[in-house]
C-alpha cells in the first residue's frame, strides 16, 4: 500500500494507544494464571496477534472482544512438541522461548526471514551449558530439552528481551535462580516493566544487588484484572509533530510511567537546540523519529545506535538512505549517527518503508512538512494498524493508492 500525505498542520485531540511492552507482558502472565484474568487495551496489531497466537499453542484458551481480552490460563497440559508462530515480532519469540522448554520437550518456533536473520544469539549461548539443544535453519528455530533452575549470565548490551524472557519462566521452576546481568545494560526500563508486571500477578523478582536478579523457584501466577497503560514509543510522533508547528493534546499516557520511552519529550526539547549529543541507548525505538526530527530542525548527534541494526531493518542505515531524498546528510558509524543541519527539501522519489513500522511513521513526520509518498505504508500495522486513520482525524491530508 502506497501512502501520499501533503503538507499539513495537525490540530486536535488522540488518546495513546495502548503500549506494547506493557499488553505483551500482561497477556503472557495472564496466560500463566490458573483461572480467568482480563487485560484491557489490546489492539489488533501483528505484535499482538503474534503474542495470541503463541498463547493459543500453549493450548490456553482466549477471547478478545474490541480490546478487552479474556484468558482461561495454563492447566499445565504439558506435550511432547508445540510450534509457535511469532511473525516478525521479537520479543513474542524471545519471550515464549524459555516457557516452551517448561511446557515441551521440543518447540519449533517460525516467523518471517527478517525475524529469524535478528538471531537468539544469548540464548544458544545460555542453553548450551545447559543441555538445551538449538538448531537454527532458515526457515525454522527447534529447540530440544528442559530449562532448569540455575545460575544464568547475560550481556546487557544486546537486548533486554532475553532476561525478560527468563524472568517469565524461572519462577515456575522448583528451584532458585539467579539472573545476573553483565553491564553495560541498555534498555534497563524494559527489565523493570517486566518485574513490574510479574508483580502484578503474583510473581516476585529480587534485585540482590545492581543487575543481579533473584528468582524463587515454585511461584505462581495470580489471576489479575488490568488495563494496558498509554504508549510512550508510537506517542513520541505526535510530540514530534508537536514539535514541529502541530497543536496535539496526547491523553492516556502515565508520566511516571516506567516505560523509558517517556524521555521523548526530554529529548525532543533538545533537539530545539544546536549541536546536542544525545544517547538512545536505553529507547532506540525512539531513534527514527528523533533522527527525523533532528533532520527538520538543527540537526544532532546521537550515541547508543549500535543495536539499531538488529531492528525490524537496520535503522541507522535506512534513515540515512530515507533523509538522502530529503537532501539531509546521515553519518552512520558504529555506534554513533550524525544527522546534518539541512534544508528540507519535497522527495522527488517515492520513499520506503523497509517494511519497518517505526520507519514508516518517522517519513511520515517530514511528509507532513513536505509532503511525500510512502510504499509499503502498511508496515504500520506492526505496532500501530490505525495510524493513519489518527492522521487523518487531526486534520492531515492522507490518501491512498493500492499497489499494482
Amino acid at each position: 500500500m502506497d501512502v501520499i500525505i501533503e503538507p499539513s498542520v495537525a490540530k486536535g485531540n488522540i488518546t495513546a494507544p495502548p503500549s506494547k511492552s506493557y499488553a505483551h507482558r500482561m497477556m503472557i502472565c495472564a496466560a500463566l494464571a490458573k483461572g480467568e484474568s482480563t487485560v484491557a487495551g489490546i489492539s489488533q496489531s501483528q505484535d499482538m496477534l503474534a503474542t495470541l497466537n503463541c498463547i493459543k499453542s500453549l493450548g490456553v484458551s482466549y477471547s478478545l472482544v474490541g480490546d478487552v481480552l479474556s484468558i482461561n490460563g495454563y492447566t499445565c497440559l504439558t506435550q511432547d512438541f508445540k510450534a509457535f508462530d511469532c511473525n516478525e515480532s521479537g520479543s513474542t519469540l524471545r519471550f515464549f522461548i524459555p516457557l516452551s522448554l517448561l511446557f515441551c520437550n521440543k518447540a519449533s518456533f517460525t516467523g518471517t526471514q527478517r525475524l529469524l536473520q535478528r538471531g537468539i544469539g544469548i540464548y544458544e549461548k545460555l542453553f548450551k551449558s545447559k543441555g538445551i539443544n538449538v538448531d537454527i535453519s532458515q526457515n525454522e528455530i527447534i529447540l530440544t530439552g528442559s530449562l532448569s533452575a540455575g545460575e544464568y549470565e547475560l550481556s546487557g548490551n544486546i537486548s533486554s528481551q532475553f532476561v525478560s524472557g527468563l524472568m517469565f519462566a524461572l519462577p515456575l521452576l522448583d528451584g532458585e535462580s539467579t539472573i545476573k546481568v553483565i553491564p553495560p545494560v541498555e534498555s534497563r526500563p524494559y527489565i523493570d516493566i517486566t518485574i513490574d508486571v510479574l508483580s502484578q500477578f503474583g510473581i516476585k523478582i529480587t534485585e540482590q544487588e545492581k543487575n543481579v536478579f533473584k528468582i524463587a523457584g515454585g511461584q505462581s501466577y495470580q489471576c489479575e484484572d488490568s488495563i494496558v497503560e498509554g504508549d510512550w514509543s508510537n506517542s513520541c510522533f505526535f510530540y514530534a509533530l508537536n514539535s514541529l508547528g502541530a497543536d496535539i493534546h496526547i491523553n492516556g499516557l502515565n508520566h511516571n510511567s516506567l516505560q523509558g520511552d517517556r524521555v521523548c519529550i526530554e529529548n525532543l526539547k533538545k533537539l530545539d537546540l544546536p549541536n546536542q549529543i544525545i544517547d538512545i541507548s536505553d529507547c532506540p525505538d525512539l531513534a527514527p523519529v528523533l533522527f527525523a526530527t533532528a533532520a527538520a530542525k538543527n540537526g544532532a548527534t546521537f550515541i547508543g545506535t549500535k543495536r539499531l541494526k538488529i531492528k525490524e531493518s537496520d535503522r541507522a542505515s535506512v534513515m540515512a538512505q530515507e533523509l538522502k531524498k530529503f537532501g539531509i546528510k546521515t553519518d552512520v558509524l558504529e555506534n554513533k549517527v550524525i544527522i546534518h543541519k539541512g534544508i528540507l527539501q519535497k522527495p522527488c522519489v517515492t520513499l520506503d518503508s523497509h517494511n519497518d513500522h517505526r520507519i514508516v511513521m518517522a517519513e511520515a513526520l517530514l511528509a507532513c512538512i513536505t509532503g511525500a509518498k510512502i510504499t509499503g505504508a502498511e508496515a504500520v500495522k506492526k505496532s500501530y494498524p490505525d495510524f493513519f486513520d489518527k492522521l487523518q482525524e487531526l486534520g492531515v491530508e492522507v490518501r491512498y493508492e493500492l499497489e499494482n
